[in-house]
């Protein structure tokens, strides 16, 4: 009895000392939290000394930033849950009918994931992650130890680490001894680009479903492992907003369910509960909405979750302390407190509901495969560029939808292209989706033509079929379709290309981005590349306008075709070998009508002025799509710098001041390529010397009209009719002309704004135009739908030996937008 008691007291000993040696955040870190930032490497330290110090942590790195700090998640929970993680996974998939393994566990965890710091310069989140991963753990907290019995918590703590660091590294470096509370200081005046976004400059919170940036696709691949039935996004917003949580603002998405909709209440009251105690200010139900499918709220929604936005007030004015309207002041200490509250509060709202939360989880799959909503049960994708069909597959299968290929059939659905609804064949290079697999509702929601929006005052845009941002024809078919015969996901098959000697020259299509990858590697090996201007027929085939053409002639042979043959097997490009110059119909290869590419050196212009976010995505697309160099100036140095030293110089949107117009203008006649984009084309729209000139609405004086007697209450609402958050146009292409190569007469357009231009004239050309019937789909108000009804968009301004080419929109939008990429390219390498 005596040895017993013994052991008893060696074993409270023991536990006591673990409690004892369990360090605090502010133990390991040196400081208490909210008394300065924390560098990414500390927290991510604290983890992993967590992970050491706590069998209840186990901690997974799954992947690395563009500048190379390490991402990881935390798995938290009993000792017997962490035991069993991988067999509780693969039960959690099963319910979501993802796995045929079957159920062997019998008293399952529910699973909340806890996100944080997508955006770095929203940065208490990552400081609130420490304190909840200790409180989850800490022994001697018995209401989290409860909680763990039938939860497993996730906690990524900080999802853009670079756009973190950038943050912190700046208000560090800025701060006195004692925070200076008053916001005109130049600790609340973040530099450009800011930290809310990554080593690219995109907002990772806008790129769950398309998984375009390095870090999301680490994510989102460990994400889709998972299906957790609970994800938070924590988030901060201005520095006088209270904080915000679910439930959340109108418009929902219709596909979210009575379920979904319910328990964001239950957890929000929940949350309202721990605030009402300490006298917390919050509201719920507005700003915040749910629809766009691609944030960290409405991609784990459509993923069968309850996703949740949670926002408090800071951001990158709050500092370490930051004075308030109502002459109060906001701490980072307190914006610690608020979200450290919220995420302990929805792990104990999980804890409480557990058994009924797997209830309604596998409801969800259940019904999706079962009954798939929206209009159509089947889609199918025709197979008219291969490239893009791959592009479109594999974003399929990192989001876990299924499809099918190898179908033969006559069918008959809605065209997405023409609207109408037509028979069809289904032939076996197309793709072919059945809507009754889990995943339905993320696939109907990616793949619908209309979204229907409940409300237009949205937060987001308001279309995004995959069809149209693919450039791919598509059907949608109200019946289900016999797939007997198919073939699930195939995958991309890589062949060896065949070594390319001896032939007069080489002819490769110009359709897709990797067209423009290959362009991009001859020109960096020195090879010589011609271009068609007209279309051609030799060999027996008809090449479009637009066509690279690889000659002999000015090239070495041998080192030429090396180069060919390892560019087409890398990029998996299909060249043909032409014996003769001497064509079948249409110009020759000698003559004028096959212009010759110069290898062109590029300068995209960035800093104060320029759209991070857009000058970002042309930053990405020429360093990790096509591999193509760029220099990147800074605007304020376009005074001083030597522009003759570059060919192209990009401009991308932005709101420019003191914009050097008219060393600029000399530039291009002198033989520079100008691109403008987006606001960046307002410098010279309406400008002497300048073709381009602004659409304005029709706006004859009525003298009868009356005063403006409309309530105030109504005043946003009515602005809404001049508002296009995001809709879809058709765009009437001329695709005779270099900027409209590798085109089809039509090309879909992603409009963020009523931006529209007159017809050029006097020698320009009106390449991109929108007619009366070019809406589409997505909200566009009534005085943007009159004003867009006919106009320009792309076009084309000769200047002395140089160019001014005029992109309205944006063709590289969040990069996910694949049909514009090539229409991008045209305006780099193929307009002169």
């Amino acid at each position: 009895m005596k040895k017993l008691y013994t052991l008893a007291l060696l074993l409270a000993v023991a536990c006591c000392s673990f409690a004892q040696a369990l360090r605090t955040p502010a133990q390991f870190v040196g400081y208490e939290l909210g008394s300065q930032y924390t560098y990414h490497y500390r927290i991510a330290e604290y983890f992993q000394y967590m992970a050491q110090a706590s069998k209840k942590i186990k901690l997974l790195p799954y992947g690395t930033t563009n500048e190379g700090r390490p991402l990881m998640v935390a798995f938290v929970g009993s000792e017997e849950n962490l035991a069993r993680l991988d067999d509780i996974r693969n039960h959690n998939l099963y319910l979501a009918g993802l796995s045929k393994a079957p159920a062997t566990l019998t008293n399952a965890p529910a699973i909340v994931w806890l996100s944080y710091n997508v955006h770095g310069n929203e940065p208490s989140s990552s400081e609130a992650a420490m304190q909840t991963l200790y409180d989850m753990v800490d022994p001697g907290n018995s209401r989290t130890q409860a909680w763990l019995k039938n939860t497993i918590v996730v906690i990524d703590p900080c999802l853009n680490p670079d756009g973190r660091d950038r943050y912190v590294n700046f208000y560090n470096q800025v701060r006195g001894v004692t925070p200076d509370a008053d916001l005109v200081s130049r600790e609340h005046m973040e530099p450009w680009p800011g930290g809310r976004v990554n080593h690219y400059y995109f907002d990772l919170n806008r790129d769950w479903a398309w998984q375009t940036q390095k870090e999301v696709q680490a994510r989102a691949g460990l994400y889709n492992q998972w299906l957790p039935q609970i994800h938070v996004d924590f988030h901060e917003q201005g520095v006088n907003n209270p904080y915000y949580f679910a439930p959340a603002a109108e418009p929902f998405h219709k596909d979210i369910t009575p379920w979904q909709r319910e328990f964001q209440t239950t957890i929000g009251k929940n949350n309202a509960k721990y605030f009402d105690q300490n006298g917390w200010l919050y509201f719920t139900k507005e700003v915040f909405d749910l629809l766009y499918p691609s944030y960290g709220d409405t991609y784990p929604l459509y993923n069968g979750s309850i996703g949740m936005t949670y926002e408090q007030g800071g951001g990158p004015a709050g500092g370490l302390a930051a004075q308030m309207r109502s002459g109060d002041t906001l701490t980072l200490a307190d914006r610690i407190a608020h979200h450290h509250s919220n995420g302990l509060s929805t792990i104990e709202t999980a804890s409480a509901n557990a058994a009924k939360i797997l209830t309604e989880y596998k409801r969800y799959f259940d019904n999706a495969r079962t009954n798939p909503p929206g209009t159509y049960q089947t889609y199918v994708i025709k197979n008219e560029n291969a490239d893009n069909m791959v592009k479109l597959e594999q974003l399929l299968t990192n989001n876990r939808i299924e499809y099918h290929t190898n179908l033969s059939r006559k069918a008959s659905g809605f065209n997405y292209f023409t609207g109408a609804t037509e028979g069809f064949n289904v032939e076996p290079k197309d793709i072919v989706i059945d809507a009754h697999q889990p995943k339905a509702v993320l696939l109907t929601v990616l793949l619908e033509p209309k979204t229907f929006v409940a409300d237009s005052n949205t937060y987001d845009i308001t279309a995004w079929s995959l069809p149209y941002a693919y450039g791919l024809k598509a059907y949608g078919v109200k019946g289900s379709m016999d797939l007997s015969g198919a073939k699930p996901a195939p995958g991309t098959l890589t062949q060896a290309a065949p070594e390319y000697k001896g032939a007069y020259a080489y002819v490769a299509e110009w359709r897709s981005v990797e067209d423009v990858k290959f362009l991009s590697y001859l020109l960096q090996k020195g090879v010589k590349v011609r271009v068609s201007n007209a279309p051609f027929e030799a060999a027996g085939k008809k090449f479009a306008a637009g066509s690279l053409i690889i000659t002999r002639a000015g090239n070495k042979q041998a080192d030429m075709e090396r180069e060919l043959t390892d560019a087409a097997s890398k990029y998996q490009r299909k060249l043909t070998p032409l014996t003769t110059g001497f064509s079948d119909k249409g110009a020759d290869l000698g003559s004028s009508a096959v212009g010759f590419l110069a290898k062109p050196k590029v300068m995209l212009v960035s800093g104060e002025g320029v759209s991070a976010n857009d000058m970002g995505e042309v930053w990405h697309f020429f360093e990790q799509q096509i591999g193509y160099p760029v220099t990147v100036v800074r605007y304020q140095d376009l005074e001083r710098i030597k522009l003759s030293d570059h060919d192209v110089m990009i401009l991308p949107d932005g709101r420019y001041s003191k914009f050097p117009l008219e060393r600029i203008q000399d530039w291009v006649n002198d033989g520079g390529r100008l691109i403008a984009m987006g606001g960046a084309i307002s410098q010279f729209a309406d400008k002497k010397g300048f073709n381009l000139k602004s659409k304005e609405e029709d706006k004859k004086e009525d003298k009868n009209k009356k005063p403006d007697l409309m309530p105030y209450a109504d005043r946003d609402r009515e602005s809404l009719k001049g508002n296009v958050p995001g809709a879809i146009y058709k765009v009437y292409l001329d695709n005779t002309h270099p900027l409209g190569y590798g085109y089809s007469k039509y090309y879909y357009t992603l409009k963020l704004g009523d931006d529209v231009y007159d017809y050029l004239t006097d020698g320009a050309v009106n390449v991109g135009v929108l007619k009366k019937d070019s809406y589409t789909t997505g909200f566009a108000g009534q005085k943007a739908k009159q004003k867009l009804s006919t106009g320009l968009l792309f076009g084309v301004e000769p200047k002395g030996r140089g160019t001014i080419i005029y992109l309205a929109d944006d063709p590289l939008f969040r990069s996910f937008w694949e049909g514009g990429k090539l229409l991008f390219s045209n305006a780099v390498f193929m307009v002169n």
